[in-house]
């Protein structure tokens, strides 16, 4: 049992690439970072190469990955429904923009409009997959205040650093955007230290007794209700021991922002290429992180089904 590796990677991919994605939409559109036709390609391929990965590797999370198309016609009551609207409605302004920033070197006009689209797109699918997440009563930890916000911080953050790494990387002096992957990334710090707090202190008020209707004693399971394992049980049934937890939210606090944030004010006192390879590291260390950071939001989540099973 253990939490699905292809939404851990799934949640990781999209939310940087959709988060690279806004930052390039607005920035690119109104000329605040140059209309170069390699910065560009880069840029908009490695966004939209996350946001295409992550999709995809979504799909083996199906039992029937071939009904995927079915879950579109959904998206007046589901999340993940709209969800998968959004993000393919959002490749369309996406790609008039890549075309009009990269391929024709325009910003502004038409070329702002489209930037602009793709960054409201990019949001809107960042929102409804962090309230798959935050709609789901059955899990407390999750159906909380702070799991929408954290999409959109760690989103806004991953792309930030992303970002940051390819104007670095070509030589285009942007201390804006390195100041605030440096603050996004403390604010993701920040946000996830205040999640936890908020997840160690949260009371349960449902037990098997509730559950049940029963009063008068202690209900607790004899056996199973069945004999095999099942979804739930796999995917939010997980048990993890708490020194294993401690641990993770170590590597956690370390990989996704600590490191990155050190890496990024070394940038900053740094001339190029050290502000380069500095900026680099923390893009690439910090997604590593930020695949531990989602691994353990799965993993630590406590599904109410459990009841059933004793535990």
């Amino acid at each position: 049992m253990h939490p699905g590796l292809s939404v851990v990677f799934f949640t990781t991919a999209t939310g940087a690439g959709y988060g690279l994605l806004a930052l390039l939409g607005v920035l690119g559109g109104f000329g605040l970072i140059p209309a170069d036709f390699w910065f560009g390609l880069v840029g908009m391929g490695l966004a939209l190469g996350l946001i295409g990965a992550g999709l995809l590797s979504s799909t083996g999370h199906l039992g029937r990955p071939e009904r995927a198309w079915r879950a579109f016609s959904q998206w007046r009551s589901s999340w993940l429904s709209r969800e998968g609207v959004s993000s393919v409605a959002t490749f369309i302004p996406a790609g008039l923009f890549g075309i009009g920033w990269v391929l024709l070197g325009k910003s502004g006009g038409w070329v702002a409009i489209a930037g602009l689209l793709a960054a409201a797109g990019a949001t809107a699918t960042v929102c409804t997959t962090g309230m798959i997440y935050a709609s789901l009563k059955p899990i407390a930890q999750w159906h909380s205040r702070y799991t929408l916000p954290a999409y959109l911080i760690f989103s806004a953050m991953t792309g930030a650093v992303l970002l940051n790494a390819l104007l670095q990387g070509f030589a285009v002096d942007s201390t804006a955007v390195l100041m605030f992957s440096l603050l996004a990334t403390l604010a993701g710090w920040g946000w996830k230290l205040a999640t936890w707090r908020y997840d160690d202190r949260l009371e349960i008020p449902t037990n098997a007794n509730t559950a049940t209707g029963l009063a008068g004693g202690t209900v607790r399971s004899i056996e199973w209700p069945h004999t095999e394992e099942n979804y739930l049980l796999k995917e939010m049934g997980f048990r993890i021991a708490r020194k294993h937890s401690a641990k993770l939210r170590r590597i956690t606090q370390g990989l996704a922002f600590a490191v990155p944030a050190v890496l990024l004010a070394i940038a900053f006192a740094s001339v190029w290429p050290f502000a380069a390879i500095a900026s680099a590291l923390a893009a690439i260390i910090q997604l590593v992180g930020m695949l531990v950071e989602r691994w353990l939001f799965f993993a630590e989540a406590k599904h109410t089904v459990t009841l059933y099973y004793g535990r």
